[in-house]
């Protein structure tokens, strides 16, 4: 079994942090605008970064705010009609917010083994895992690299699946030129507080169809029509169980302070992992998340691939005061995932004790990083 060890958190003021929060220049005067108001939890501030974000990242389709992109995942397995006994196709490698929700529907994930050149999902193995019980296929983009969808799409289409895109990791993605909204039935976002913008903590639901939005706009808060209720029509009652997902006025202002300056932050992040590229080239496929010509996106993470050197590479990088990590685990060792177990996973036995996440986040510089291209090639090149 790979080894799981870690360091503690390590305090910015010791070195280069693996992650820090990126948070925008209007976040506090906004915020501040909104505790001035009646509406601090969910108003008009939230309808208001529902079209903003619609309008500059995905597009099109209906947006709908949350708490968290867990929550949002929650109501995508809902909709795509997950429950008791369902089957969900989905990584094994991610973060377990992306399965965890399906055992809330208890519905059964079925692990997918990682891709031989990724941490995306070997697409290729999919098929053969479909059953009557699949009712949808669920998959992330790692560290913001996108899957081929024209693929998923098809399959999907053929044996009559919903998509589901957990892009908790990406946010400007495409696959040959067509945003992934395009190809996914449910797609989305996670503004978790180190996620490439913002909203402290939050999500965002993106669907297609009418039907779809009405629901997941009531299930979001305890399926309870609020404009309804608002404007003295509701019929006081309750006919579908809902949730208290909803996002607030104070984190909607965060997230459009976040949409002013996302260029900003996809440009800086690119950059960045530009300089990676470049301060690492030597070392062949070590980096992980690679562009190829069918996809465009702004990497979240950028992991490194350390050939069986994980551990002695990250004692000696703690020791120069960078911080790095595994950050997340395949699920399949987790005690809740256990009876779901589908295996063997051959690509994860290889990976799982090489991969590791270095530093990458809006407070870096180009000098940073290639301070820590230069210390992992010391490392490499001494072992």
């Amino acid at each position: 079994m790979a080894s799981m060890q870690e360091f503690p958190i390590m305090n910015p003021e010791e070195g280069i942090p693996l992650f820090y929060p990126n948070v925008p220049a209007n976040a506090a005067k906004y915020v501040a605008e909104v505790l001035s108001t009646r509406w601090i939890g969910q108003g008009p501030k939230v309808d208001e970064f529902e079209k903003r974000f619609s309008d500059q990242v995905v597009k099109s389709a209906h947006c709908v705010a949350v708490n968290s992109g867990t929550s949002a995942l929650h109501l995508a397995y809902i909709l795509s009609g997950v429950g008791e006994d369902k089957e969900v196709i989905c990584p094994l490698f991610t973060c377990t917010a992306t399965n965890i929700p399906i055992l809330y529907q208890r519905g059964k994930p079925v692990f997918v083994d990682v891709a031989t050149n990724s941490l995306n999902m070997n697409l290729l193995a999919i098929e053969e895992l479909i059953t009557a019980q699949t009712v949808a296929i669920s998959v992330v983009d790692y560290g913001g690299l996108p899957n081929n969808y024209e693929f998923l799409r098809n399959l999907c289409d053929q044996y009559g699946l919903k998509l589901i895109v957990d892009c908790a990791h990406a946010l400007d993605t495409y696959f040959n030129s067509r945003h992934v909204t395009e190809f996914a039935d449910y797609v989305i976002y996670s503004f978790q507080a180190i996620k490439t913008m913002t909203t402290g903590d939050g999500g965002m639901l993106v669907v297609k169809n009418k039907l779809d939005y009405e629901k997941a706009i009531r299930i979001r808060w305890f399926g309870i029509d609020r404009t309804e209720k608002q404007q003295g029509i509701w019929k006081n009652d309750i006919t579908e169980l809902g949730y208290k997902y909803q996002m607030t006025d104070i984190a909607a202002a965060i997230g459009l302070a976040s949409l002013e300056e996302l260029a900003k932050a996809f440009s800086t992040r690119q950059m960045l992992y530009q300089t990676y590229q470049e301060g690492l080239q030597e070392f062949g496929n070590y980096l992980m998340e690679k562009q190829t010509e069918n996809t465009t996106f702004t990497p979240w993470l950028v992991t490194l691939n350390t050939n069986g050197k994980r551990v002695g590479l990250m004692e000696y990088l703690r020791t120069k005061n960078i911080e790095t990590a595994q950050v997340h685990y395949r699920n399949d060792r987790y005690s809740i995932f256990k009876k779901f177990v589908n295996g063997p996973y051959l690509n994860m036995d290889k990976v799982e004790d090489n991969y590791l996440v270095l530093p990458l986040h809006t407070k870096l510089s180009i000098e940073n990083v290639e301070s820590i291209c230069g210390e992992v090639k010391a490392y490499l090149r001494a072992h």
